[in-house]
Order: structure tokens, then C-alpha cells, then sequence
């Protein structure tokens, strides 16, 4: 199944079954690059001279669901399946029932636009972000008692909050910070990563917790926990983004092509990311 948030005030719950095509072979990535300057020539408009391939399309949903009086920015999964949590423009975050598709919770507080959600892998734990320069932490675990946690951690957007695997929150901002939190102690960041450009949607890998930093100078930069720079993504006539990076995303079940990025080139990119490489260079 697959969840999906619109500019339509909607969230859709899809259930398919397809058979996607063959991919080619993604660009390997090995090794840190240490030259940020831009190699790429093409002009902004200039567009790949293949044609659009024939892609598997999903047209009637399971479900919709309805509530937030804005764009529906982000929405994910609850640990088990049988809820999903969605971030509107509106300044709030909704909690649903997959089953039958009611509204559980309605999760207020934020003062503008929230830009995420994330849902705890294996917790009952949520963290939404927002254009008001926090992150909350809501706490699910216990049915009779909502708990919420505020975090102030950045002077720009929250662009996106995620939780790894382990007990950590890596927050990424507009203030071109990505800072790691304890969830045992979240007074102060254990790392900060600082940048020359602001970040969009972040990443974390589930394996080898290598977070994937988008950003709107069209970079794409790989990071460890520890705020230790391990690559940048190749850009040139022929790999990268044009425009801004607004989103990456780790396949862990993929090894020839663990790591997706978006833009708004209007590309989706697979990428060859040869982690054990990476981290034998740092």
C-alpha cells in the first residue's frame, strides 16, 4: 500500500500491484568528492532528449482522507500500519485510522505552516516540523496520555525532523543546518552539520545511518551522525539536478540503487550509493 499527501487538502491510501520495469544502472557513487563548484553547463531549460517511458499508474484509491483546511504537505505511516499521521498548512497534524479512514487526533500547537512528518520506526512516536523554526515530539506510546515536546533548535524553517533507527532525531532547516538530537536527552544537539545553502527534505539510512542532505543549490551531500562529510553526488551534463533538491529517500532493500533524490527539474534520480566505499575513505 502507498500514502500519499495532495495540495487537494487530501491524503490518499493506494493498494496496487505492478510490475515495475527493469532499471538501468544508476551512477556509482564511491568516494568523497571534494570540489563543490558547479561542472554542470546545462542551461536550466534544456531537458533530455529521451522521450517519457511507460510507467504503471494507480488511478482509484482505498481510501481519502479528509480534515485539513490546507495543502497536505507530508504524511507517513504509523509503526504497525493501522494509522497514519498528516501535516497540513493549516498548522496541523491529523492522525487517522487506515480501517475506516476516521479522524483520531488532531495535533495543534504550531504557529505557521508545518513542512513534515515522520513516524518512529518501531515506536508510537511523531515528530512534525514547521515554518515557525520548531519541531514537536508527540508521544503515542501510552493510550491515555498524549504528550508533546517542543524543540527550538534552529532560527529558520524546519524543513524536515526524521527519526533513525536508534534513539536519534536529525533535524534539517533553511538556516542551511542539519542538527542530530538524543531522544534520551534533547536539550542540546550532539552534532551539527553547517552548510552554504538551505536543506530540503532529509534522509536517514536505516543500515548504516548516513543522512542525505537536498539542497536549493541543487547539491546533494552525504553526511555520518557525527556530522562527518562523506561525498557529495556527482553533478554533470549527464548526473544531478538541474534545480533545486527538494527531497531524498534510502531504498534499503535495493543495493544497486539505494538512494533517490527529486527536484524540481521534474526528475527522480536512483543513485548507486557504494556505502562501504564511503565509509572506508573517512
Amino acid at each position: 500500500m502507498a500514502l500519499t499527501a495532495s495540495g487537494d487538502q487530501t491524503a490518499h491510501i493506494w493498494r496496487y500491484m505492478v510490475q515495475l520495469p527493469a532499471p538501468q544502472p544508476p551512477p556509482d557513487v564511491s568516494a568523497p568528492c571534494d570540489e563543490d563548484q558547479d561542472s554542470s553547463d546545462r542551461e536550466e531549460g534544456e531537458v533530455d532528449g529521451e522521450g517519457p517511458c511507460e510507467v504503471p499508474t494507480v488511478r482509484v484509491a482505498t481510501a481519502i482522507l479528509k480534515s485539513h483546511q490546507g495543502v497536505v504537505i507530508a504524511a507517513d505511516w504509523l509503526v504497525g500500519g493501522r494509522q497514519v499521521v498528516t501535516a497540513s498548512w493549516d498548522r496541523a497534524a491529523n492522525l487517522y485510522e487506515v480501517e475506516t479512514s476516521e479522524l483520531v487526533h488532531t495535533l495543534t500547537g504550531h504557529d505557521q505552516e508545518l513542512t513534515h512528518c515522520c513516524t518512529h520506526p518501531t515506536q508510537r512516536l511523531v515528530v512534525t516540523s514547521s515554518r515557525d523554526t520548531t519541531f514537536r515530539l508527540w508521544d503515542f506510546r501510552d493510550p491515555s496520555i498524549h504528550s508533546v515536546n517542543v524543540f527550538q533548535g534552529h532560527t529558520d524553517t524546519v524543513t524536515s525532523a526524521v527519526f533513525t533507527v536508534g534513539d536519534n532525531v536529525v533535524s534539517g532547516s533553511d538556516d542551511r543546518t542539519v542538527k542530530v538530537w538524543d531522544l534520551k536527552n534533547m536539550r542540546s544537539p550532539i552534532a551539527t552539520i553547517r552548510t552554504d545553502s538551505a536543506i530540503n527534505r532529509i534522509s536517514v539510512s536505516a543500515n548504516q545511518k548516513i543522512i542525505a542532505l537536498p539542497h536549493d543549490n541543487r547539491q546533494v551531500r552525504l553526511f555520518d551522525m557525527s556530522g562527518v562529510r562523506l561525498a557529495r553526488l556527482p553533478r554533470s551534463n549527464r548526473m544531478g539536478h538541474r534545480r533545486m533538491v527538494c527531497c531524498t529517500a534510502w531504498n534499503e532493500e535495493n543495493q544497486s540503487c539505494n538512494l533517490f533524490t527529486c527536484g524540481f527539474d521534474r526528475q527522480a534520480i536512483g543513485w548507486n550509493i557504494n556505502i562501504p566505499a564511503l565509509l572506508q575513505e573517512k
